[in-house]
Formats: C-alpha cells, sequence, structure tokens
C-alpha cells in the first residue's frame, strides 16, 4: 500500500470507514479480475479516490455499486460487501498504469535490486504486460490510458533538461497532468458533465501535492545515494516546498466546493482534511488562529471538543440498528460486513469453533499479521477483538483519537465548509 492518503479508523465514523475498506477491496479485486493477482500489488491508497469519487457523483441506488465478496485473511475470513462497476475500473486501470510508471522510474534509476539485470529485464517485461492491460481496461470505460503513459514519458526529458534554479512545478507539471485526467473522466463516468472542469483541478493539484510530498519525504535518502531530487535539484528549501503544498491543498478545497455530489462525506474527508494531514506527516502541522482552538465569542470550543466524537457527526452517524421486532429476515444493509464469525446487529452469537478449527483458524489469522494490526474476530469464540497493536496504544495514529479536529491546520475555517462535522465559530 502506498500513497498520501492514510486516513486512520478513529478519524472515520463506522459508516465512513467501511465505505473507504469497500473502496480499498473493491480496487484490489479489480485489479485481480482485469489484470491477473501480481496486478493485486499495484493496490494503493490514492488510487481508490477514483473509485470514491465516481460513487459519490452518482445519484443511484447503494446496491448497483456494492457486491459481495468472498472471504479473504485481511478481513478475518469473512466476506463484505465492496465497491464494483465502472469507478472501480478506472481506479484499477489508473492504479495499474501510474504502477507501471513507477516501476520503470525504478529500472531506470537502477534503484536498489533493479540495478541487477535479470531483475530489471522482468520488471520491464510486467511494465509492458501491464501498459496493455491497463490500456484495454481502461478503454472499457471511455478512458485513454495514454494520457498518463504521454505524461510519464515527458517526465523524465523534463528532469533531464532542467536548469539548476528553474521552478519546482515545471517538474509536477506530468503529475498534475495525469491525475487532472484521471479525476475529471470520474464525472463522464457519473453522469456529470458539470463536475468536469472543478474536478481537473482538484486532481491537478493533487498530483502535485502527491510528487511535492514524495520529493519532500525522499529528499534526505535521495541526498544520501546521490539520487535525482526535483527540491534539491531545483533549490527549492522546505519552507517553499510546505508552502506550494498548503496552497494545493487550499486549492482542492475549493475546487471541491464547484462540485456537485450525491454524498459528499468521503470525498471531502479524504481531499479536504486527509490532504492536510498529509501536508502535517511531512512537514509539522501548521500554525494558525488560536481562535480555532478557543472558540468563537462564547468562549466555548471549536474543532475536536465542539464536535464530539467522529461517530456523532451529523452526517456520518450509522443507520439506527432495526427495532427488536422487525422482521429478522430483512435484508442487511450494504454497510455492514457480513459472513462467518461476524454477528450482524440483533443476531443470534456464533458458536464457537472446536479447538482443531480454531487453531487452523489462528494460524492463518497469525501468518497475515491480523492478531496484531487488525480488529478481527476471535479464532475459537469468534467474538470481536483489537488487535494487539490497538490494545497496546502501539499504532502510529497522528490523530491523537480524540474526535474530530476538523480545524487542525487550517487558515481560517474554510476547510469545513460543506462538512457539518463540527462547529467551527472561528
Amino acid at each position: 500500500m502506498f500513497g498520501i492518503i492514510r486516513p486512520c479508523r478513529h478519524r472515520l465514523s463506522e459508516r465512513l470507514q467501511t465505505s473507504w475498506m469497500a473502496h480499498l477491496c473493491g480496487l484490489c479485486l479489480a485489479l485481480r479480475d482485469d489484470h491477473g493477482q501480481l496486478a493485486r500489488t499495484a493496490t494503493n491508497y490514492d488510487g481508490l479516490i477514483i473509485s470514491v469519487l465516481v460513487e459519490a457523483q452518482a445519484a443511484r441506488e447503494d446496491s448497483s455499486w456494492r457486491r459481495t465478496a468472498g472471504p479473504c485473511p485481511l478481513r478475518g475470513m469473512r466476506t463484505a460487501s465492496v465497491a464494483k462497476g465502472e469507478g472501480a475500473r478506472l481506479a484499477a486501470a489508473v492504479s495499474l498504469a501510474l504502477a507501471s510508471v513507477k516501476i520503470r522510474d525504478h529500472v531506470e534509476d537502477r534503484d536498489g535490486v533493479f540495478a541487477r539485470r535479470p531483475v530489471a529485464a522482468g520488471a520491464r517485461a510486467v511494465t509492458r504486460r501491464w501498459d496493455r492491460k491497463s490500456a484495454g481496461s481502461a478503454s472499457t470505460v471511455g478512458f485513454d490510458t495514454g494520457v498518463l503513459l504521454e505524461a510519464a514519458s515527458r517526465q523524465g526529458e523534463l528532469e533531464r533538461s532542467l536548469a539548476p534554479g528553474g521552478s519546482v512545478l515545471l517538474v509536477t507539471e506530468p503529475t498534475e497532468t495525469a491525475t487532472s485526467a484521471a479525476f475529471a473522466h470520474t464525472a463522464v463516468i457519473a453522469g456529470r458533465p458539470g463536475n468536469a472542469a472543478p474536478l481537473a483541478e482538484a486532481g491537478r493539484l493533487f498530483g502535485r501535492l502527491a510528487h511535492l510530498l514524495d520529493a519532500a519525504e525522499d529528499q534526505a535518502a535521495d541526498a544520501a545515494a546521490g539520487a535525482w531530487n526535483p527540491l534539491t535539484a531545483t533549490g527549492t528549501d522546505r519552507a517553499e516546498a510546505e508552502r506550494l503544498c498548503r496552497d494545493a491543498v487550499h486549492g482542492i478545497r475549493l475546487a471541491l466546493r464547484e462540485v456537485e455530489l450525491a454524498d459528499r462525506a468521503l470525498v471531502h474527508v479524504l481531499l479536504a482534511h486527509e490532504t492536510e494531514r498529509a501536508v502535517g506527516r511531512v512537514f509539522g502541522p501548521a500554525r494558525h488562529a488560536s481562535s480555532c482552538r478557543t472558540g468563537g465569542p462564547d468562549g466555548g470550543t471549536g474543532g475536536a471538543d465542539a464536535a464530539g466524537a467522529v461517530g456523532e457527526h451529523p452526517h456520518d452517524a450509522p443507520p439506527r440498528q432495526a427495532p427488536p421486532g422487525q422482521d429478522p429476515g430483512a435484508p442487511v444493509p450494504p454497510w455492514v460486513p457480513q459472513g462467518p464469525g461476524f454477528t450482524p446487529p440483533g443476531g443470534k452469537p456464533p458458536h464457537p469453533r472446536n479447538l482443531l478449527a480454531g487453531c487452523a483458524v489462528w494460524a492463518l489469522m497469525a501468518c497475515t499479521c491480523q492478531l496484531l494490526c487488525c480488529d478481527h474476530n476471535d479464532p475459537f469464540s469468534r467474538e470481536r477483538r483489537e488487535g494487539f497493536c490497538q490494545r497496546h496504544d502501539c499504532c502510529d495514529c497522528d490523530c491523537g483519537c480524540d474526535g474530530c479536529d476538523c480545524c487542525d491546520g487550517c487558515d481560517g475555517c474554510d476547510c469545513c465548509d460543506g462538512c457539518d462535522c463540527c462547529d467551527c465559530s472561528c
């Protein structure tokens, strides 16, 4: 998994966390179905934003965007409702094309194992196959991955021709062009042509942000290895890089205001808030007016204190459970995970496994790291458990897990427009 968007489960309500996982699993399975098992290694956090954007713009029934997937070790061997359709296929095609570009860059730069000729030859064969596969699957949803590959081919030329002291934005232009095209096409798939222009702008700025953050994160390692880095090559200091990144985040928020969405919640969290947190991970949190913390004229607190728990956000609240007298045979909502070992609301507790079956499931879960890292069902009792890291607070959660922190890093409170996630009275 790679990408700059890495939402912590503590910052998402149950509904949004389930939706996020549905898109992540949907991207992984679309890669497998369209391109083979090896292509699943191209699954990345940023690529699934394409799937999220398509679904958020479409005014269709939830069932048309979901399917039930089989058991997976990373889900505790449970089935789940996952994203399907044109959004997932576009996300898979874009992710595969960009993964191909990334591997090709490693081969050209002779990074690590790619410096060995047999590995480099095998990697080139994989990239050629992925280029063909991604182009074929993208064409079924009307997208031309040639835009992505052409932009990537210009990247090397720009880097070689860049004069010392040139603008770093000249280097980010190919990435901006590629992400802009992918974001804009989600409007075509969703039948919202009016959204194409603002989404193209949001995609352009997202590409700039991703490129700059990657360069800033790798700058020290690149210097030690003698590798080319856009910030070093252009003489861009970290303060200027941070300014460009924060300007990009602000621009994404402004562009999202112009996008007509049927469900804004997850898109806003990922592109308006998680992008700011990504900048904070690399450069440190932004300094902003204390009024975002101290509250408005009544002296009350804004941000996390006013918001309460994330699960209490008005538009993030999970649906109410059916009353005890409701027909138990009623269909389970699509956001509720289903499968062996999972107890739906109001259902009977599952029967414990016997010793042999429990040991077998324990071994499988241990090998896939579920016992350490994930919420899981106990291999013996099938009761819901937290992972070892979650129980012992060893996870790297930078949100404090206290709630919304909606105003974190904002210049004023315009980041909360359309969010309704906290009472930003600054």
